[in-house]
Formats: structure tokens, sequence, C-alpha cells
């Protein structure tokens, strides 16, 4: 991979090296041969296009499709940067190169920037919903095995901020913790003891779950499936004492409600797990 598209895969908080293994899983998946590609097109025949948006949204991914270009030969020159908003019709990469290796990157190119794509937009409209309330919108583990950092990464470019990033930087004392462990105080308690400079958040189903939370001396609640009015009591029992998430059975349309109930985040899986993919496609000039 070039330093320079190193450089940036870095300054955008991924490491070149686990997108590079994925780039090239990704080429794995589509075997040694393009049968349809190598009986028509000779070696050295030269093709260039543009990968053109589709639809109007927030683009993501960009540096990540050029490692693609990168590992196949073919020039690429990004038009957008990830997070811009771009209309139908602008282009967003121009590549020129081996007709081959053009029509081989083609589809992983676009694979990786339509989903990416697709996370930032949902992202983005969930930012714009809850803008002005203090609410942030947070994302959640419930991602695809081995696109994690490039999901996260999505989440960012379309306004959104990362929940933990796995198991071990972060712990989230949930419903089955609790069950088992007692209480939330002794669940709490157990990992404080262990980890004493951890951040800790823990997921609560009700206001008495809340009071023994912060009494325990927790700084950051999930708050699970809370109504608003419910989530407005938590607020003012709280009192500033720790960060608070509304989770679970949110919608976009009910965003701005539950961000003005005065909580600092709100968790939303469906950025990664259900996001439309961003329509874009590749036109040969």
């Amino acid at each position: 991979m070039e330093a320079e598209l190193a450089d940036r895969l870095r300054t955008a908080g991924l490491a070149p090296e686990a997108v590079e293994r994925l780039v090239r899983t990704a080429l794995d998946e589509d075997g040694p041969v393009d049968v349809t590609s190598t009986p028509i097109f000779g070696p050295d025949e030269r093709s260039t296009g543009d990968f053109t948006a589709r639809e109007d949204g927030v683009v993501a991914g960009i540096p990540v499709a050029e490692v693609v270009f990168d590992l196949l030969g073919v020039d690429a020159e990004a038009k957008a940067a990830d997070g811009d908003r771009v209309t139908r019709g602008q282009v967003l990469i121009s590549v020129s190169g081996p007709t081959r290796a053009v029509l081989r990157a083609e589809r992983i190119a676009l694979n990786l920037l339509t989903h990416l794509s697709g996370i930032a937009t949902a992202t983005r409209a969930w930012a714009d919903a809850v803008e002005g309330t203090g609410a942030r919108v947070r994302d959640t583990r419930k991602t695809l095995p081995g696109l994690r950092a490039v999901q996260k990464y999505a989440v960012r470019c379309g306004g959104g901020v990362n929940h933990r990033m796995g198991l071990s930087d972060s712990a989230l004392v949930k419903d089955n913790h609790i069950a088992a462990a007692g209480s939330v105080t002794k669940a709490y308690q157990a990992i404080r003891a262990a980890y004493p400079a951890l951040h800790v958040q823990v997921e609560c189903d009700t206001l008495d779950q809340v009071r023994e939370a912060v009494e325990a001396g927790a700084t950051s609640l999930l708050l699970d499936n809370m109504d608003q009015d419910t989530m407005f009591e938590a607020v003012r029992l709280v009192d500033g004492r720790a960060e608070l998430e509304a989770s679970g059975g949110l919608t976009l349309d009910g965003a701005r409600d539950a961000a003005v109930t005065g909580v600092d985040y709100l968790a939303v899986g469906a950025l990664t797990h259900s996001a439309r993919v961003f329509d874009i496609g590749l036109d040969f000039s």
C-alpha cells in the first residue's frame, strides 16, 4: 500500500493493515480469474471511469475503496471526502487503469462504498434529528464480523460517536449480568474492584435500578426501553451525577422526543445492522 494512502487511513482512525486484510479477503472471494473480462479484454487495454452518486446523502469509505484500486494497480483520484454531503450525479472517485483490473475492482469498491455511505447517510439523518438538543447519536456492537472498525468509522463520518469497540475497552453491565450477579450493586462493584480506572456503564430497566446504580457509584447509565416520561424522571433523579444513554425501541421519527429529555446519547444499533446501501455506480467514459 502506498505510504500516503496508509497515512490517510491512520488519520481516519483506521489501521492500514486491517483495511488491507479486509480488501484482500474480498479479492480472494472473487477467485483467481475473472472469466468474463479476461477473454474480452487484452492485458494492455485501458479504461477510465467515474464512481458517481445516484442519490443525495453522505459519503464514507473513499480511502477504503482506494485500497482496492491500489492493490490492483488502478489509478484513483478522490473527488469528494468522507463525511461530505453529496448530491445525485456527483463524482466521488475517478479511476483509470487496465480494463481487467478496473472491472475486478468495481464490485468490491462499490460493496464497501455503498455500505459505508449508507451507514454515514443514516447516521447523519439521526444527528440532524437531534441537533440542538445536546444529545448525540451513538452506535453499538451490532456490527458485521470483520467490518466493525470500518462500520464505526462510517458512523463518525455521519456525525455520530462510537460506543465501545469491543469487550475489553469498556464494561457494560446488562440485564443478564445483573440477574446472575444478584443485583446492580454487586455486578458494578465486582467490575470496579477488578478494573478501578475502567469506564463502566450500567443498563437500567427501571427507575429503582437507576437509583441503585448511582448510589453504587456508577457514572454512566443506559436507560433501556424507557418511555419519554420515565426518561425525564431518570434525568431528574440522576441530576448530573452520571451520563445517560437512551436505548431500545428508538426510531428516527421519535429521536428528538428522546433527546429532549436531557439524555446525553441515543444508542442506535440500526446504524450498522440495518443501514440501507447508498446508491453509487461506476460509469466508463
